[in-house]
């Protein structure tokens, strides 16, 4: 890899976390693959050379159980899953150049390459090991085929995961109390010999590596406490029928199969290269992105001379796996003579209406749910991409949903697409004979910049509102100027307005179309561009625009109330229910307890928190937002200046009541737009009900938090 700013003289792939292949996709899933999607392309539309590529996890023992309670075998069980992701994914414009599964003989002929690299330069040892045995069935119990209590933190743990605590991975034989889950007796421990790699041997290589690492926060500091001290070995066999053969020789392992965290991540190469197979190395090389380049050779060293001469390889998972991808893939890779990836996103989770996810207890938006709800999928790709920062938590609630589309797809992007092209066509049958002016040139060049910039620092939150910002602006300007009175009486001066409010609008359709493919598409038409607007450069916002065009459609559709309190109810009885079972599980915990939010795993130094600037103030005024249902215009006085802050307490709060009340405002958050309003800082408040905080005694407006 290199670190040079994208675009790279070298190919990029982008992968996603594999889906394991035992049930169905929901809001959650998603998440990691719409941001993927939308990154790899806004790589492509700066010129970065990009594949884009995934697989179903069709291994391991949540297969194996699923399978056997089905009555059929694995393979057959999962390959039915894999097929229904296959189509699920471009039904929301998730669009793999590849997507594969670790089954096919591709990546199961790569996986037993990799491991007999590892066992050639002597990386693989052999020990007898702790393994749960279910007395009763008399087999072992890989993975999850066993549970129990999780040694690290005392929560209630899968056989390889504390997936419900402190997310670590756990090696056959530490999970303490152990349940089969064939059967539900407690299960015993007995020795039985496994293969290990010898993770020690690069635990030097991994203190370089992390910090060589890009991405998010939590995947390039998390890793650290894990390679402290001395590095436990990866047991990569298990005992079970289920998986791609150990490669042993004469008889060595062949009653055992490799751990499905071995041949996962494999098929990220595995799929990559069967991409390459299919379009030819002169178009994209599978090995110039994963083979080492230059004069390397693979060994637990890390050499600067030759790390420019190799791809750029990006993942975007989940953050429950980070150690996963951050750790052992690294080494897995590094020990097989591949090249290292260079950035790992570890995305935040999806909580619904405000509860956290929860499959098992049907509290979830289920993908097809969506789909059947009748809305476009760009309308969720833009919802979650926009919900938060990249590494952070998301909540998906339909009234929320229906709030963001209504006012910032329809009210803004779409009103300012359709205003500019319907007055552009009935006056002028297209665009303007005018030049653009240089303000709007401008404007539209530090769209690109920041564009640009938002890809380099894979900010994808940041990439999804240049479209809106640049709308935003068109729209004050076209308002600001009103051609409509000036095109009987000032005809050059309506002309110069409507040329660049039809410029801006194809700058619209060229910045969107990474998170919003099909609509960008769509507005690319109605502009009567020729081709495709994939395969415009970013450039493109600037080059002129047809000089004809047909009467323009609305691009968005408002989301009718009736339709989302109906999606809304439906959803809320599911959340009850799923709390009622939370609550019955509890065995008489406190109610109160049941609904917390997890805390967040990563600290920050003193320096992080000096930065949030609070300050103590006290609403002036406070009136309701026109056309939006939950929000209020605030005006908070901070001591040093009266802020105007638009906040969703229209629906917890007496507004009449509001003036006088004493709050706590976040005074250096970014400045944002709610319904052509602009919000100048965050009132903070607790909960679902927005309990707003504020002092014990009258401190002076103004005075810091600290």
């Amino acid at each position: 890899m290199s670190h040079d700013e994208f675009p790279t003289e070298q190919p990029a792939v982008v992968t996603c976390g594999l889906p394991y292949a035992n049930g169905d996709l929901h809001v959650g899933h998603l998440r990691t693959y719409v941001d993927g999607d939308a990154l790899s392309r806004a790589l492509r539309r700066i010129g970065q050379q990009t594949a884009f590529v995934s697989g179903s996890d069709m291994h391991g023992t949540p297969v194996a159980v699923n399978a056997a309670q089905q009555g059929v075998e694995p393979r057959e069980f999962a390959l039915e899953y894999h097929e229904t992701y296959a189509e699920t994914f471009p039904r929301f414009n998730v669009e793999f150049d590849n997507y594969g599964h670790t089954d096919d003989e591709t990546n199961t002929e790569l996986t037993q390459e990799f491991v007999r690299s590892w066992i050639d330069n002597d990386h693989v040892h052999e020990k007898e090991i702790q393994v749960a045995w279910d007395t009763e069935e008399d087999q072992p119990l890989p993975d999850r085929f066993v549970e129990g209590t999780c040694p690290y933190c005392g929560e209630q743990a899968r056989g390889d995961e504390c997936d419900e605590g402190c997310q670590r991975h756990l090696e056959p034989g530490e999970i303490e109390d152990p349940v089969s889950t064939i059967t539900g007796n407690p299960a015993e421990y007995r020795e039985r010999e496994h293969k290990f790699l010898r993770l020690a041997d690069f635990q030097e290589y991994l203190q370089g590596y992390l910090d060589r690492l890009e991405g998010t926060d939590n995947a390039q500091n998390q890793p650290r406490e894990w390679i402290e001290g001395e590095l436990q070995d990866l047991c990569i066999t298990r005992d079970m029928d289920w998986g791609i053969d150990y490669p042993g020789e004469d008889g060595d392992g062949e009653d055992l199969v490799l751990y499905v965290w071995v041949d996962a991540p494999v098929e990220y190469v595995a799929s990559t290269k069967q991409y390459s197979e299919r379009v030819g190395a002169d178009e994209y090389d599978w090995e110039d992105v994963w083979k080492l380049g230059g004069d390397a050779e693979h060994g637990t060293e890390w050499d600067d001379d030759w790390s420019a001469d190799n791809g750029e390889i990006i993942h975007v998972i989940g953050r429950d796996i980070i150690q996963h991808h951050a750790v052992f893939w690294p080494v897995m890779l590094r020990g097989a003579g591949y090249n290292e990836p260079r950035t790992i996103l570890a995305t935040g989770f999806v909580g619904i209406d405000g509860k956290a996810l929860s499959t098992s207890r049907n509290r979830a938006v289920w993908a097809d749910e969506y789909l059947d709800a009748g809305f476009h999928p760009d309308l969720f790709r833009y919802y979650i991409a926009t919900g938060a920062g990249l590494e952070m938590d998301v909540d998906f609630s339909w009234d929320r949903f229906a709030e963001r589309v209504n006012g910032e797809l329809v009210g803004n992007v779409g009103n300012f697409a359709y205003r500019s092209l319907l007055f552009a066509h009935r006056n002028y049958d297209g665009t303007p004979e005018a030049a653009v002016s240089d303000d709007v040139e401008a404007r539209i060049e530090d769209a690109i910049e920041t564009f640009e910039t938002a890809v380099r620092e894979y900010d994808i939150r940041s990439l999804a509102e240049v479209a809106i910002e640049l709308s935003n602006y068109g729209n004050e300007y076209i308002q600001r100027n009103e051609p409509w009175n000036l095109v009987g009486e000032e005809p050059e001066e309506a002309a110069q307005v409507i040329r660049d409010c039809v410029q801006l609008t194809k700058a619209v359709a060229v910045v969107m179309q990474p998170v919003m493919p099909g609509k960008a598409e769509r507005l690319w038409g109605q502009l009567g561009e020729r081709g495709s607007v994939a395969d415009v450069t970013l450039e493109t916002a600037l080059s002129e625009p047809p000089a004809e065009f047909d009467e323009p459609v609305e691009l968005f559709e408002q989301v009718e109330d009736d339709h989302i309190e109906a999606l809304q109810e439906q959803l809320q009885r599911r959340v009850e229910a799923a709390s009622e079972d939370d609550t019955d599980d509890s065995e008489g915990e406190a109610e109160e307890t049941a609904d917390l939010e997890p805390l967040v795993e990563e600290r920050i130094g003193f320096e992080d928190f000096e930065g949030i600037d609070m300050r103590v103030g006290e609403i002036v005024t406070a009136e309701p937002v026109e056309d939006a249902d939950k929000l209020l215009r605030l005006e908070v006085d901070i001591g040093h200046e009266v802020r105007q802050v638009v906040a969703g307490l229209a629906k917890l709060h007496d507004v009449e009541e509001l003036p006088g009340t004493r709050v706590i405002l976040l005074a250096n958050m970014e400045k944002a737009e709610l319904f052509g309003i602009e919000s100048n800082g965050m009132v903070l408040a607790a909960g679902d009900e927005a309990d707003l905080l504020t002092t014990h005694e009258d401190a002076p407006l103004g005075t810091r938090i600290q």
